[in-house]
């Protein structure tokens, strides 16, 4: 038999916060007065009963699933042993020190100053970067240890390298046999056409002699059950058993939101040995395969990169993940889901784990599995170098093998990648090495993701494709000795694009690439969320705290540089007024911009013009936040949608027309995820912006919808269109255009602007008002306007819910509008809090 307890040491991140010695360390400029915590080294320690009889067990191991980070782990002032790997799991033998009643200790040491001192012992080369940008009021040398990257500050976060147990520690003891890691892979067989499971056990075998026994793996749903005799050898090892699927079941696959059903078979697994006892496994069994296609395009220079489910190419539509809050511990399951069904809910099927942060916690992948959110998962390294000496690759070696074992049963996760832009970093030389130095650089990177990483996804993972690095150009870096010399090259694999200094609503601007796995533009959270964390001297764009809360370098002038070419700056006289507006400007500027260069990546999905298209992913940088401050992400932290992610909504619609003008003329491309070819019915109308009557609607039936692509669908010149519609000017009408087909088949309305909205003519001050009424646990707001509404954003303050849409271009007199409750509420809170803004009400 086994014991095993869970003893509470869970011991909290931070005991000075939990114990209120400290206020919110988000609030206002606590992140620098608290700086003095990470500097300290800090001891845990507390004295516990065993709540068994030590003397019964063979082997009694104490088991941290999670260190924060360097740590000496002491029982009854006995060492056991030592840490330095957030990422790693610990299991230490205390057989011989445990007694009935006990102390342990764990002796942290700052994570800062280990860091600066690991830099130091580095003395061959340097290994940059040496420090962030002053900007980001971070600390040094997060190079240098195997921790949450951005917890030392990053471009949209704080500095808060924290220290202490982040996950579970138990204590584990057992006679004969304990299992370790269980795995279930499934493959598909083309030769028999039939699916396979592969189930991985790994042991640890305290007996002197092999020990031997049965297994039987049932899964009833399919008709399935099969027993095998295995055999343990003494120590640590593993055993793999196939199981073969029984023919005659139908084996329903998982597929990604959108594409189907997210099935998965309830399984059993029994181990019955020699020793004596059984050990009973359940787990869920989840049938998908994945490929990354990367072969010639007709017509193109290059490789396609795209990813095959099941069989079928599949779109990328969704976002980039980072840490959902400096301290790990406040992470809850309630708070995954929120922002993991946000993304199910915006059209989303996948996220990119990125490798600045974490390697999510088991419910997230649990979660993303039932949503049908496919996952790309980053190894944890991200805008930096990094060492290689012996003792640095061994725990990356045993942090890696950790996490695939942990993880790799997740249907949700479709592809292992290297690291984050470091590829890049050495190709365009971020960090001014001399040319005489590179190849050393080249040798650790080599070293690294390929001879170290790469080796180990390769031996414990078969299922998966991976990648050595984001972006990257795929199987052309591996040919040019895995570092290309321009890996955002648009003719292979994933490209990352950045550009604040040019008009964003300028589609020719964007990289025509294979996949786009990260761009981004910034905006502010709302002024409710702000709130929490500030004081009245605070709400400017331009106080101290607006100042100390942006990461990025000139990022809130960027914000106003991109805002005037589109729109009038707020003049209020009132400064909160005046606050509020530019926070409304800048989600309304992000929105837009990011709506434009998404729908040219999904517009872009079938077609090679000068040899670039065929573009088949748009992840856009960030879903989420780690704070409150500006950011590119399109949640707020706390969950809160911002105008973006209901465009978001919008531009991943499975069903979607999309406009762009070229040489004067505007086409309308259709977009379809569908699976199925459908007959639809555009409607193209034309309203003057003074007017709630539209000038022109032109309808065009019998469109042909191809399934899972992009077609043009209207073609017209500008000069005919305004014409047509009664003389209408650029500056004086907008475009509208929508498909419909049977059985009530519909896409999202979309907008073309013929004009930069500052020079709009006729738009006049609106009258905007609501009426709101309560229906079962939904409340509908009924919407009315007296003239054309720009960007009509409902925003409830700090009533935590969602709307069904927002930030749209209002064009009838009436519409009703979802609010969904995340907690309970009541029409005369909603009433209360509720504020309507749209463009004309920017003064």
């Amino acid at each position: 038999m086994m014991a095993e307890t869970e003893q509470d040491f869970m011991l909290l991140m931070y005991p000075v916060l939990k114990s209120e010695l400290l206020k919110d360390p988000y609030y206002r400029f606590n992140d620098v007065m608290y700086r003095w915590i990470s500097l300290d080294n800090w001891t845990y320690s507390r004295t516990f009963k065993t709540p068994f009889d030590v003397r019964k067990w063979q082997k009694v191991n104490l088991v941290f699933e999670g260190v924060d980070t360097v740590a000496q782990i002491l029982i009854n002032n006995i060492t056991v042993g030592r840490t330095d790997n957030m990422f790693n799991r610990y299991s230490f033998d205390i057989t011989s020190v445990i007694k009935e009643v006990n102390f342990v200790e764990v002796r942290f040491l700052s994570a800062i100053s280990y860091a600066a001192e690991q830099s130091r012992f580095h003395k061959a080369y340097s290994i940059p970067p040496a420090c962030p940008p002053p900007v980001q009021k971070g600390e040094c040398h997060a190079n240098f240890i195997r921790k949450e990257q951005c917890s030392f500050s990053w471009d949209w976060g704080p500095s808060f390298p924290t220290q202490g147990i982040w996950k579970d520690v138990r204590i584990e003891a057992y006679n004969h046999y304990h299992l370790i890691y269980f795995t279930l892979t499934p493959f598909f067989v083309k030769s028999a056409q039939q699916w396979s499971l592969e189930i991985e056990s790994v042991f640890d075998v305290v007996n002197c002699k092999p020990v031997s026994g049965l297994v039987t793996v049932s899964i009833p749903k399919l008709q399935t059950q099969q027993t095998y005799s295995v055999k343990l050898q003494p120590g640590e090892g593993s055993i793999v058993l196939l199981v073969n699927i029984n023919k005659s079941a139908t084996v329903e696959t998982w597929w990604p939101n959108g594409h189907g059903k997210q099935t998965g078979y309830n399984m059993t697994t029994i181990f019955i040995m020699e020793a004596g006892y059984k050990i009973e496994k359940f787990s869920k069994a989840y049938f998908r395969t994945v490929e990354l296609v990367q072969e010639p395009i007709s017509g193109s220079p290059g490789l396609s990169f795209y990813f095959r489910i099941n069989g079928r190419p599949i779109f990328i539509k969704g976002s980039n993940w980072i840490p959902a809050d400096s301290f790990q511990d406040r992470v809850t399951y309630d708070t995954l889901w929120l922002l993991l069904k946000s993304a199910a809910d915006a059209n989303m099927n996948a996220l990119r784990v990125w490798g600045g942060g974490v390697y999510e916690q088991d419910e997230f992948y649990e979660i993303c599995d039932e949503l049908g959110i496919m996952i790309w998962q980053d190894f944890m390294f991200a805008c930096a170098l990094y060492p290689t000496d012996q003792n640095y690759l061994e725990s990356v070696r045993a942090e890696v093998t950790h996490q695939i074992r942990r993880l790799k049963s997740h249907p949700s996760i479709i592809l292992w990648s290297g690291n984050n832009e470091n590829e890049a970093a050495i190709a365009s030389n971020w960090f001014s090495i001399p040319y005489a130095d590179r190849d050393v650089y080249i040798r650790d990177y080599v070293m690294l993701y390929v001879k170290n990483i790469r080796e180990i996804v390769l031996a414990e993972d078969k299922s998966r494709p991976f990648i050595a690095s984001s972006p990257t150009n795929g199987l052309e870096s591996v040919k040019e000795g895995w570092l290309s010399q321009n890996p955002y090259d648009t003719h292979y694999g994933d490209t990352h694009f950045y550009d604040y200094s040019n008009d964003c609503w300028d589609w020719t601007l964007y990289p025509k690439t294979r996949f786009a796995s990260e761009y981004g533009f910034q905006s502010w959270p709302s002024f409710g969320t702000l709130e929490k964390v500030s004081s009245a001297e605070d709400w400017s764009y331009t106080s101290n705290f607006s100042l100390h809360r942006q990461h990025h370098e000139n990022g809130n002038d960027e914000m106003i540089q991109q805002i005037e070419r589109h729109f009038k700056l707020p003049q209020s006289t009132d400064p909160i007024k005046k606050f509020k507006d530019m926070i409304y400007l800048t989600q309304v500027m992000q929105a837009q911009c990011i709506k434009t260069e998404t729908e040219f990546y999904r517009f872009s999905q079938s077609e090679i013009i000068k040899g670039e298209g065929h573009t088949m992913g748009a992840l856009y940088w960030q879903l989420n936040d780690i704070w409150q401050a500006p950011s590119w992400a399109s949640l707020e932290y706390g969950g809160k949608w911002k105008l973006l992610h209901y465009f978001a909504q919008n531009f991943f619609a499975p069903l979607l027309p999309v406009a762009y003008e070229d040489g004067g003329v505007l086409y309308i491309y259709g977009v379809s995820d569908l699976h199925t070819d459908r007959q639809l019915t555009l409607r193209v109308t034309v309203h003057t912006w003074s007017s709630l009557e539209p000038v022109c609607t032109l309808v065009k039936d019998n469109v042909t919808m191809k399934a899972q692509s992009a077609v043009p669908i209207y073609k017209e010149p500008i000069s005919d269109l305004l014409r047509r519609c009664r003389n209408c000017t650029r500056k004086s009408c907008v475009v509208t255009f929508s498909l419909a087909g049977e059985g009530g088949l519909h896409s999202p309305t979309n907008h073309h602007f013929l004009s930069s909205l500052k020079d709009a003519v006729g738009l006049e001050k609106t009258q905007l008002s609501a009426s709101i009424s309560q229906q079962d646990s939904i409340y509908i707001f009924d919407l009315q306007t007296t003239a054309i509404a720009p960007f009509v954003s409902l925003d409830v303050g700090s009533i935590k819910g969602r709307f069904n849409e927002n930030g749209f271009l209002m064009t009838k007199k009436r519409k009703l509008v979802v609010f969904y409750p995340w907690e309970p509420t009541t029409v005369e809170e909603l009433e209360k809090s509720l504020s309507l803004t749209s463009l004309m009400d920017v003064v």
